[in-house]
């Protein structure tokens, strides 16, 4: 286990965690909170041993590995494949040390090596590598792509394929979430859940922390507590102690009374049914968990439209895409005000590309596309992070949005967004992710849009702001279309759902659990699922399609191949044990030995075939 005992952790001289007690059996996952700047990646820099404790002691067992997510990706020659290969250290040392003995003509080390490759499960480590990238959104054809050649955010997922690759006692995991889509968030969650080491994980998505984690750490106050339960649980024992404290409990108070105002005057109108479902929701979560943030630096209400179309916006069988290139057509949508929409779709269905169309930001390449008199959105997204100026304070970007404003009301306004004193006149560049992306939405607010398109606005924000941005968006009088990863989000926000899939759009009849049941729907087959287990399962949006003639070719093909490889697995494993026999080395025995190992080989390049064919059949099986 791991055992913390009166420990000061500090960086640059300054304490952030000061005599920390607590100890974490084997096994655990174990979520670590707290603000930014309050020592989470310190105390995992401290795990990695990147950095030493100022007092007390840490204890670690000493035959443990740990892996952690790399911060820096170089321009490497090395495909995305081979890449991710290299977090599995041990595998590379056998695979080094096997071709030297075999350069040596060593037989005895050769058999040996051979048999730790099969203990490891070497020989399975390619398709291991691979079910991990296709899992993080990668498509084969780039398996062999240079790293070199990926963008940053897909470098990132890069970095976490080669850490879970590792075969690791301790598990590090820094805002993993971060550049996922949701598809990939919820193979990621899968994947956690069953991982057998122990596992320490910062994460700013509760619903992801709520399915994974079983304890959470919280550094509050330069001191470390240990709860017991996943965050929900963690945040109703914190919010029961801080109501205690009389002063922030009367604020959450106000909090909930406004909402309640708001509900009980628009519950009836049509007009306001919309908005007064989503205060509901947001109230139901809010009187459970918000005395845990009561003590938030954010406090910002979306300021009401002036005035909104009806509709706002229309596309009629329109297409988008890249150049010439489309990749969604037949587009029809209609956004009417108050409208909250959630867009779900595989990672690269064309999500992004449907957000840039409605905003305006490509021309749509055939069909229609129609604004209301008086339309005005507020567009978020990622790249609009880098239209920032660096060398620029918070104050002077909102003076150059507004002019005619006075500084000191920007001041009030910017101190809600937690851009308070010298802050709010310093130049952005050393800012963080997450201090750029409450300027961008701070800037959005200010304009008083109709029309909300935000696309992964959570990303790089910590969970008081994602709490404060929920709240100010189940307030927001206009219209929403919304992209997350942020499960808690889509399901306060969002009223309905649509389906980007299959080159088009059409609604989603479901939640987000039947969301998930719907992406699992592929993998069926790859699962080994029975039809008695398939028939329980929610159906897919789409009409079920009966296996084509090739498809069962496949399905057949799989079955043979499964079974070969079985066959050779057994005969190896026979093999190995018996090249691990000191009486085959001697003098009397050499043709003996020769003729192992020549079938060794054999073995080897016939299983690694039986698993490219095992491969290549159940991608076909997928398309």
């Amino acid at each position: 286990m791991i055992l913390l005992r009166n420990l000061t952790l500090a960086r640059a001289g300054r304490p952030l965690v000061e005599g920390a007690s607590l100890g974490l059996h084997a096994g655990w996952k174990v979520g670590v909170t707290g603000a930014n700047g309050c020592g989470k990646s310190s105390l995992f820099a401290l795990l990695s041993g990147e950095l030493h404790q100022e007092e007390g002691d840490l204890e670690l067992p000493p035959n443990w590995v740990i892996a952690h997510v790399g911060q820096e990706t170089p321009a490497l020659a090395t495909g995305a494949l081979d890449f991710t290969l290299d977090g599995d250290a041990e595998l590379r040392r056998i695979e080094a040390d096997l071709r030297a003995a075999e350069d040596a003509h060593d037989g005895e080390a050769i058999a040996h090596l051979h048999m730790d490759y099969g203990h490891i499960d070497g020989y399975g480590s390619r398709a291991r590598a691979a079910a991990l990238l296709h899992g993080l959104g990668f498509k084969d054809e780039e398996f062999d792509k240079p790293v070199a050649e990926f963008s940053g955010g897909w470098r990132v997922r890069l970095n976490l394929a080669q850490a879970l690759m590792c075969r690791s006692d301790l598990l590090l995991l820094d805002e993993p979430t971060n550049h996922l889509d949701l598809d990939a968030v919820i193979w990621l969650e899968g994947w956690l859940r069953a991982y057998r080491g122990t596992l320490l994980m910062i994460s700013h998505d509760r619903d992801f922390l709520d399915a994974v984690v079983g304890h959470v750490i919280h550094i509050e106050g330069r001191r470390a507590k240990l709860y017991t339960g996943n965050y929900s649980a963690f945040e109703r024992a914190r919010a029961e102690q801080l109501a205690l404290q009389q002063a922030m409990y009367v604020k959450q108070q106000r909090e909930i009374a406004h909402l309640k105002s708001y509900i009980d005057r628009f519950r009836a109108k049509a007009t306001k049914a919309r908005q007064a479902q989503s205060r509901i929701k947001a109230l139901a979560r809010m009187e459970q968990i918000s005395a845990a943030h009561v003590d938030t630096p954010f406090e910002f209400r979306f300021f009401e439209p002036v005035g909104s179309p009806d509709p706002l916006l229309m596309l009629e069988d329109a297409a988008a895409g890249y150049g010439d290139v489309a990749v969604l057509q037949g587009l029809t949508l209609t956004l009417r005000p108050g409208e909250r929409l959630g867009l779900l779709g595989r990672n690269g269905a064309g999500k992004s590309t449907l957000i840039r169309l409605l905003a305006g930001e490509a021309a749509p390449l055939s069909g229609i596309r129609r604004e209301g008199k008086g339309l005005k959105i507020g567009y978020f997204a990622q790249h609009q992070l880098e239209q920032l100026r660096p060398d620029e304070s918070p104050l002077w970007h909102m003076n150059h949005l507004d002019s005619r404003t006075r500084d000191q009301d920007f001041l009030n306004y910017l101190g809600g967004f937690n851009f308070r004193g010298e802050m709010a006149t310093r130049p952005i560049g050393p800012f963080s992710g997450g201090e750029k992306s409450r300027l961008a939405l701070a800037l959005l607010i200010w304009q008083k849009p109709n029309l909300l398109l935000l696309d992964e606005p959570t990303n790089h924000l910590d969970l008081e702001m994602r709490h404060a941005l929920t709240l100010a968006l189940s307030e927001y009088e206009g219209a929403v279309v919304l992209v997350s990863h942020d499960r808690h989000l889509l399901r306060t926000v969002c009223d309905g759902f649509s389906l980007v899939a299959d080159g088009g759009l059409k609604p989603f009849d479901g939640d987000l659990d039947d969301y998930r049941k719907w992406l699992d729907q592929p993998t069926a087959a790859e699962k080994k699922v029975s039809p008695a287990d398939t028939a329980k399962a929610a159906p897919p949006p789409a009409p079920e399609r009966k296996p084509s003639g090739k498809a069962r070719a496949l399905e057949k093909e799989i079955g043979q191949l499964e079974k070969r490889m079985a066959q050779l697995a057994a005969e190896k494993q026979k093999l190995d044990v018996r090249l691990a026999d000191p009486a085959l080395y001697q003098p009397a025995a050499k043709a003996d030995l020769h003729a192992c190992r020549q079938r060794q080989t054999a073995l080897a390049n016939e299983l690694a075939e039986s698993e490219a064919a095992w491969l290549a059949a159940q991608e076909q099986l997928e398309q």
